[in-house]
């Protein structure tokens, strides 16, 4: 385990392999176990970085509000200290907002950018509205609401099947506290729409995305994949919300293959 000092908190994240970087944001509710089998595989080829944002994992909440401005400067200060300068940002769902904020604040610092089940779109007035209702929730029992969540990311006829990565999602998700999930609900509600991010990127986008999946309606995202320049797209038929785990093998070997093609180009 290593840490980063920011805003007076210290950043968990791991390093594993050698060679060119790959750095892999999880999303709401998780930490950097989600990748343990990405990581194992990945850092067979790459330098591999997984990073617990802050209300997460091993990683301390800051304040009362977790913007996705914020989320992106937390990884600035580990790759950072670190000593990376150039690398692949893959973000999952809410790590993909994190990934666009990072691309929009350091742009000349990304090789290539991985929305993993994700979206460069702002929360929709109805979604605002929905995040407010699980805030109160949240307040009066968020385990319950922890646990819940984190079911709900798999498709239905997947649970069976992938029950101990269920099992541990439900873990991770359980032991983020209830502060932190409020933090991240609200940053999440009020972030900022980045499709111009994806429109004058300068760098290739890999779009990973499932047409079973409840958190991000795939029909959205082919507006934002004709924004990009050199886009990519893995379409998963089978899977909702949790692709890295319902088509590991799918996902990894796409995920390395764009690895490849970002880094031997040089974009």
């Amino acid at each position: 385990m290593a840490f980063a000092e920011f805003k007076k908190i210290k950043v968990h994240y791991t390093d594993s392999g050698k060679g060119r970087v790959i750095v892999l944001l999880h999303g709401f509710l998780g930490s950097h176990e989600v990748w343990s089998e990405f990581v194992k595989k990945l850092s067979k080829k790459f330098r591999v970085i997984t990073i617990d944002l802050p209300g997460h994992g091993e990683t301390p909440s800051i304040g009362y509000y977790h913007s996705m401005e914020l989320l992106a400067q937390s990884v600035k200060a580990v790759l950072d200290k670190a000593g990376l300068r150039r690398y692949i940002l893959a973000g999952h769902s809410m790590g993909g907002y994190a990934a666009l904020a990072f691309a929009e604040l350091y742009p000349e610092n990304i090789s290539g950018l991985c929305l993993f089940q994700s979206t460069s779109y702002s929360d929709s007035p109805e979604k605002q509205k929905e995040r407010e209702r699980v805030i109160r929730l949240v307040k009066k029992e968020h385990k319950y609401y922890a646990s819940e969540a984190a079911s709900a990311l798999f498709a239905p006829e997947n649970l069976e099947k992938f029950k101990p990565e269920l099992e541990k999602v439900k873990r991770i998700a359980s032991s983020v506290s209830k502060q932190s999930i409020i933090n991240s609900l609200e940053g999440m509600k009020e972030r900022k729409s980045r499709e111009l991010i994806l429109k004058f990127a300068e760098f290739p986008v890999l779009f990973i995305i499932s047409k079973k999946d409840k958190a991000v309606n795939y029909e959205t995202l082919y507006p934002q994949i004709g924004l990009c320049r050199f886009p990519s797209v893995l379409m998963l038929e089978e899977t909702g919300h949790m692709g890295f785990y319902e088509e590991s093998k799918k996902t990894e070997k796409e995920l390395t293959a764009f690895a490849f093609r970002c880094f031997r180009n040089r974009f």
